[in-house]
């Protein structure tokens, strides 16, 4: 955030200063910039860079930058308003209107500006981030022979068999196909697996991400609740009878934004379940190797415990190396195979070979399992830093269940909380949160909020964070005593996942 900040700041100043300076004439070189700003050579680089991209400074590798010539003359903006008849009349003819809200994936992706604690991010701060093996692990895929040429559309053999030993099972590199990242394999599934205008089943809450695919593909999502169990079979049998769906999508484990994990007896039975229903289980395994040094053994995936082809099964690198290193996989076993191989090669050909091999080398190097062993232990202390300062001083704040994996906590606001309210105040306040409203599909039954620890700095930030957070909830509805409890209010916390 500190880096982001000084390169913003130093960008508004020679976006001042650049205005002295004829068209074409040389600025001050990048080391008399950073001796007289006194920032790092990263800095001039990106604010030069920021400027370049506004279309204010030319760089010229090895002479320097330069002003840049003034802009033509902007063309004359034309009518647009035809098109709100057009779209209009497109969605007057589907079954269900392919509307695309994205506000609640922009959400996690917005940057906050400046200053601001980042409690709504949906990936790792940097300093989380394995940023030099990933470096490495480039590089050393660059020098790969046949690196740039075309790569088999479902995906470099040697990718597919880590993915596939890592799902276990009957799961072989035959059933797995390489895709650009989670949210890529998830539009994927949908429209491989529900046609327009068809009902899927999701758990509520659940990833806005998954909803707003969803309702681009004129799905209609159709929720059965989740409890600190997972999915409830006997709503999900329900919601199977009365909607005639074909597709559920689960998150079994650490499931976002509750944290649950699917329990044992459940997951027997959501299998069978669908299985009768002669249903799909797809199941976003998105945050597998994000689990807390607390967390003890894992379930396996659904689908290593499935031998009749139900469940699809999504796999991603990206929440536990960087929002850019976008490679995932969907396993499938059986004629649903080729339907997913189908969509996939349509859509996006295959994922570039440089990625896949760059994937292959981090994955194999001595440095991966370091970094999931230095995330696990840091996402406990992040989890335990945070669940202690709500507890100490937003009482009010209920924590039904503490994860011991992923990168947040969900937490139930005192009824008739005014939810947009209270996130206006925080951004107010300093710090950004999520608000509870996009992960329902329907009427939510309470407010809520989904607080991420995994893109702040640190506890420091934290625990910022968090008094920033008070001062907000002092505003919307008023100062309360630490001894105040919302209804639900916090469970003690189990260490590990097995039950």
């Amino acid at each position: 955030m500190q880096e982001r900040s000084s390169v913003a700041e130093l960008a508004g100043r020679l976006r001042s200063e650049v205005k002295r300076y004829s068209p074409g004439e040389k600025l001050p070189s990048s080391r008399v910039l950073v001796e007289r700003f006194r920032v790092s050579p990263v800095t001039v680089s990106r604010a030069l860079a920021q400027l370049a991209a506004e279309g204010l400074v030319v760089t010229r590798p090895g002479a320097g930058a330069f002003r840049a010539e003034p802009r033509a003359a902007a063309p004359t903006v034309g009518d647009t308003a035809w098109q709100e008849v057009a779209l209009s009349a497109e969605a007057a003819a589907e079954l269900v209107p392919r509307s695309v809200d994205a506000s609640g994936v922009l959400d996690s992706l917005a940057a906050p500006p400046a200053g601001v604690v980042e409690f709504n991010g949906g990936y790792l701060h940097p300093a989380l981030q394995p940023e030099r093996a990933m470096g490495a692990a480039l590089s050393r895929a660059g020098r790969r022979p046949g690196v740039w040429a075309r790569p088999p559309v479902e995906g470099v053999a040697e990718l597919r068999e880590w993915f596939a030993r890592g799902i276990g099972g009957a799961i072989t590199a035959a059933d797995v196909l390489i895709t650009a990242g989670g949210q890529s394999a998830l539009t994927t599934a949908l429209r491989a697996l529900a046609p327009p205008g068809a009902p899927v089943l999701v758990e509520s809450p659940t990833y806005p991400g998954m909803l707003a695919i969803a309702r681009a593909a004129g799905l209609r999502p159709v929720p059965v609740p989740v409890d600190a169990d997972g999915m409830k079979p006997a709503l999900l049998a329900d919601a199977f009878r009365v909607s005639g769906a074909r597709v559920v999508v689960c998150q079994p484990l650490f499931q976002n934004p509750t944290g649950a994990v699917l329990a044992p007896e459940r997951r027997r039975e959501v299998l069978h379940i669908a299985r009768e229903a002669g249903a799909f289980v797809v199941e976003d395994d998105f945050v597998r190797r994000l689990a807390h040094e607390d967390a003890g053994p894992l379930p396996a995936p659904l689908v290593a415990e499935d031998p009749d082809g139900v469940v699809v099964h999504v796999s991603s690198l990206t929440k536990a190396t960087s929002p850019s290193f976008r490679v995932s996989a969907l396993a499938a076993r059986g004629p649903v195979l080729e339907r997913l191989r189908a969509i996939q090669v349509v859509d996006t050909f295959f994922v570039p070979r440089p990625m896949q091999e760059a994937a292959l080398e981090l994955v194999g190097s001595p440095a991966w399992p370091r970094h999931l062993r230095a995330v696990a232990a840091e996402l406990k202390r992040r989890r335990d830093t945070m669940t202690t300062a709500l507890r100490l001083h937003l009482p009010e704040l209920a924590l039904p269940h503490i994860p011991c994996g992923g990168y947040h906590l969900w937490t139930r606001l005192p009824d008739g909380t005014d939810e947009p309210s209270l996130v206006a105040g925080a951004l107010r306040a300093g710090v950004a949160v999520t608000p509870g409203r996009p992960y329902f599909s329907a009427e939510p039954p309470a407010a809520h909020l989904r607080l991420s620890f995994a893109a702040v700095a640190g506890a420091g930030e934290i625990m910022e964070g968090v008094r920033r957070l008070r001062t907000a909830c002092d505003e919307v509805f008023g100062p309360l005593g630490n001894e105040a409890r919302a209804p639900g209010s916090a469970l003690p916390h189990a260490p590990g996942v097995a039950r």
